[in-house]
């Protein structure tokens, strides 16, 4: 089987790492940009995702060069705590806990271990223009730099290019339902000593303008800050405001000669599902099928566990345990998964920091008050808990017959 994947992100790396382990399966990994992108961006593995980079092989590395977090806690503008998870990452009890690293260091650690496969080829500078389902392929149309345009064929083809996928919109046009908030973030990567002012891991601040996350992402000191910015600003608008916003905002009230700031990234955040991750022998997986805004990490973990699934299913056709109808179960148990679970969760994430009196968090809001619940009783923090595997599904139930599977039997998904 020859599976191409188009977008070598983070969760089309990982996919093609689950697929080179499966006997007979070679895959051709094409991407548009030149390297790997290292804007800032998602840096928290849930549990849940977790379990897919342990399958991949990926895990061990990962731990070395991440961090494993504390507490998480919510906090009012003045930074005073409201609720807290002690020991959010579930460590050590859980080894699957909760892992964090930039993506931009998981993307160049992925890069390492594709490079030790030889069924994987992986093509930069490779624009996709177009796809086409055949009824015995699937093939992109493949742009270089040269202009020169190709066809690639393959089984199977697998869009994993991001939010302004091409393959969705070759097979689907501009409809992409869902909604856009009215709002704007702005991911900033800064070192500032934020521990020096009793914060821990990973913050989350309620405050109907000035909401924001700050969380340790690297074991130097490097902590993203995003934080919810006026809708009418330009990009240019943003990085001039942003020293008075972190003045404002942040502990301490720091001026731009407290801290050193890395990077500044504004985007708008959407909720949005594609009508269907299956046509044919073409699907869809993480940001290309499906979006939601960044607070709770849901968007990074729900692609990373899209492609542990699609994997599997991938894997039982070329095993000859499982059909390509498999494939439509991948198709309706994801999009159930983003409809009852990484929609709601993630609006109510975005609510919560930035549409909720913080005096009345804990009255008001059902999840602060089940956290803080949790925090007092340990079976409700074994419930609280076994939450974030809401989003998995083994999709090896609908294989034909039991095997024993290389990579795949450590993490039933």
């Amino acid at each position: 089987m020859h599976v191409t994947i188009v977008g070598a992100g983070p969760s089309g790396l990982v996919l093609s790492l689950l697929l080179a382990k499966v006997p007979g399966i070679t895959v051709t990994l094409l991407d548009s940009a030149s390297k790997v992108d290292d804007r800032p961006r998602a840096a928290h593995y849930a549990p849940s995702a977790i379990r897919v980079l342990s399958s991949a092989g990926v895990l061990e590395d990962i731990r070395t060069r991440g961090l494993i977090p504390d507490n998480m806690t919510w906090r009012n503008i003045r930074g005073k705590a409201i609720t807290s998870i002690k020991n959010v990452s579930q460590h050590p009890h859980n080894p699957e806990a909760l892992t964090v690293l930039p993506l931009g260091m998981l993307g160049a650690l992925l890069l390492e271990h594709v490079a030790r496969h030889s069924n994987i080829e992986v093509r930069w500078d490779a624009n996709v223009v177009d796809v086409v389902n055949g009824e015995e392929k699937a093939w992109a149309i493949v742009k270089g730099k040269d202009g020169v345009e190709e066809r690639v064929e393959a089984d199977y083809l697998v869009g994993c290019d991001g939010a302004n996928s091409q393959v969705r919109r070759s097979l689907f046009g501009s409809n992409f339902p869902g909604k856009t908030w009215d709002a704007q973030i702005v991911a900033t990567n800064v070192y500032y000593p934020f521990e020096k002012f009793g914060y821990d891991d990973i913050n989350f601040i309620i405050d109907p303008v000035d909401y924001y996350m700050a969380a340790k992402i690297t074991t130097d000191g490097l902590w993203r800050v995003s934080y919810g910015e006026d809708t009418t600003l330009t990009p240019e608008q943003v990085i001039a405001h942003q020293p008075a916003k972190y003045e404002r905002m942040l502990p301490g009230n720091p001026k731009p000669d407290a801290y050193t700031l890395l990077n500044v990234g504004p985007y708008r955040i959407h909720q949005r599902c594609a009508p269907s991750f299956r046509i044919g022998r073409i699907l869809l997986a993480a940001d290309a099928a499906h979006l939601c805004n960044p607070f709770g990490g849901l968007g990074l973990t729900g692609g990373l566990v899209d492609v542990g699934g699609l994997a599997q299913c991938l894997e039982g056709i070329a095993r000859n345990v499982a059909g390509s109808e498999i494939l439509d179960l991948y198709d309706i148990v994801r999009r159930d998964m983003w409809e009852t679970v990484i929609n709601p969760v993630s609006s109510d994430n975005f609510l919560r920091v930035s549409a909720t009196d913080p005096d009345k968090a804990l009255t008001d809001d059902a999840f602060l008050m089940m956290v803080e619940e949790a925090g007092k009783d340990e079976e409700k923090r074994r419930v609280f808990d076994e939450g974030v595997y809401a989003i998995c599904h083994d999709f090896t139930q609908y294989w034909k017959e039991s095997e024993v599977v290389v990579g795949q039997e450590e993490a039933r998904l």
